[in-house]
């Protein structure tokens, strides 16, 4: 995560260490005497080499620091002036997994290794599901380049289960790995009554069960969402509703 903070006479930022420098324009001073900044630390550390220039460089190779690193500098500066950081999002961790191996077990335990992770960034686990692909987990990344194993308990749904896992960095562009399929015991789901007034049950086997759903207006406004055998509907409107539940998309009525 990166922030600026500003107290007096003081600038700081902190992140993680990706391979880039951080560069900084210096203004002169207010009353036109030399340059704003004074001094730079990073994570503690002097940087050599003064600030006594219009614009610098903060090289982290100075300062032996691997990628992956958490880094914080502290620029201080004369009140009255304020130096810029004209970079900060090189300090913003990347989504560069690749995934060694992925895989899925019959009941939904999902396992995955990963190597090349420059930045902690969380794990979005997607299960396909009603077209679309649907987020029902999250584990948080480890952030280092060495070999790095998770897994997570999937909640199968009945018939063919397709999952994968997503990184999202600040570039709002996700990181997919491949898929993987497993296909359930789990007897189909099935919805009741078919004409709405008070509630929905699920079931199946003729036996109440417990299922995540989506329902939707006419619209396409999400109402209601959750995991359950019931579904309460004494609140919804009369009219046309959509419900995603179990593997299934259906159109209802509230009477």
């Amino acid at each position: 995560m990166v922030g600026t903070i500003q107290s007096f006479a003081q600038l700081s930022v902190q992140g993680t260490y990706q391979g880039k420098n951080l560069y900084i324009q210096n203004p002169i001073d207010e009353d036109g005497f030399g340059f704003c900044a004074t001094k730079v630390t990073v994570n503690g550390d002097i940087m050599p080499g003064g600030t006594s220039q219009p614009a610098f460089e903060i090289d982290f190779a100075m300062f032996n620091i691997a990628i992956g690193e958490p880094v914080f500098i502290v620029i201080e500066h004369n009140d009255g002036c304020r130096p810029k950081i004209l970079n900060p999002e090189v300090l913003l961790p990347r989504s560069t997994y690749e995934v060694k191996n992925i895989k899925i077990s019959e009941t939904g335990r999902l396992t995955w290794t990963t190597s090349g992770e420059k930045g902690k960034l969380p794990f979005v686990i997607e299960q396909y599901r009603w077209n679309k692909w649907v987020a029902v987990g999250e584990v948080q990344g480890k952030g280092t380049e060495s070999e790095n194993t998770y897994e997570f308990q999937v909640t199968p749904h009945s018939g063919e289960n397709r999952i994968r896992v997503a990184q999202f960095d600040h570039t709002g562009k996700g990181r997919y790995s491949t898929e993987v399929k497993f296909d359930s015991a789990l007897p189909p789901v099935s919805k009741s009554p078919a004409m709405v007034k008070d509630r929905i049950e699920f079931k199946a086997n003729n036996q109440p069960v417990e299922t995540r759903y989506e329902i939707y207006d006419a619209y396409g406004n999400i109402v209601k969402k959750g995991v359950g055998s019931v579904v309460n509907c004494a609140n919804l409107v009369k009219g046309v509703y959509y419900i995603n539940y179990d593997n299934v998309n259906e159109k209802f009525i509230k009477q």
